[in-house]
């Protein structure tokens, strides 16, 4: 995504252009640190990593989990609440859940058919199964999701069933395993930071990135369906 000294930005797809013309204009009823502070976060957002929270039902670890995904860069993350919601805890979220996209699933089934359907290796996190842990994990395979179940039962059978790898974080103390907070912020950490290193396609799109600066910056301008209705004639 390139954009000029007036913070337009250039692209002959029909798509981008409308949501270039939204953000170059909505871009002047912003300061300039922080439209460049919103570009950087998206430089740096995957696509190539996702998280699904399968029946997460403590809020604090709900909203751990979007504060991990928002810190480490990864845009989307995707829940299922057959059991129970998940509502992140406002306190430790503190606003990340606006940068990051929570994809709702009816059920595990249909989460799991929807994230192989657009190419995602299924990766279940357990300290049951042994299969690779962090250091060894080929993240240049392709896309992958790390699944993290609720937080005593651990992933269900379902998931268990129809995950293609199985991934734990080596225990050399007395515990069996991490609290599914701590085992999530060590996971996203370290997996995004290695496929930055080696995948060569780990970014958004160019189109996929001014899409989502264009909702960033309706959420972040004062009045900014105001701004769009009166300047573009956009609906309110």
């Amino acid at each position: 995504m390139k954009n000029t000294a007036n913070n337009s930005v250039v692209t002959s797809d029909p798509k981008s252009a409308w949501y270039a013309e939204r953000v170059a204009l909505l871009s002047e009823f912003m300061l300039p640190e922080r439209f460049a502070t919103l570009r950087r976060a998206l430089e740096m957002r995957t696509g190539y990593m996702t998280v699904l929270a399968e029946n997460m039902y403590h809020g604090q670890n709900a909203a751990a989990l979007i504060r991990h995904c928002e810190a480490f860069g990864v845009q989307r993350m995707h829940t299922v609440e057959t059991r129970c919601p998940f509502e992140p805890a406002a306190g430790i979220a503190r606003g990340t859940e606006r940068w990051v996209d929570v994809v709702r699933h009816a059920s595990t089934s249909e989460a799991l058919k929807s994230l192989k359907d657009n190419g995602y290796r299924i990766v279940a996190t357990t300290p049951h199964r042994e299969d690779v842990i962090p250091e060894t994990f080929d993240v240049t395979r392709g896309p992958f999701v790390l699944v993290f179940g609720t937080e005593h039962a651990g992933i269900s059978d379902e998931v268990i069933a129809s995950a293609d790898e199985f991934l734990r974080i080596p225990m050399c103390g007395m515990v069996e395993s991490l609290n599914v907070s701590a085992s999530a912020a060590i996971l996203i950490y370290m997996l995004s930071g290695r496929l930055r290193q080696s995948v060569p396609d780990w970014q958004l799109s160019d189109t996929e990135q001014i899409e989502i600066l264009y909702r960033w910056m309706r959420s972040s301008v004062k009045d900014a369906a105001e701004i769009l209705n009166r300047k573009l004639g956009d609906p309110l």
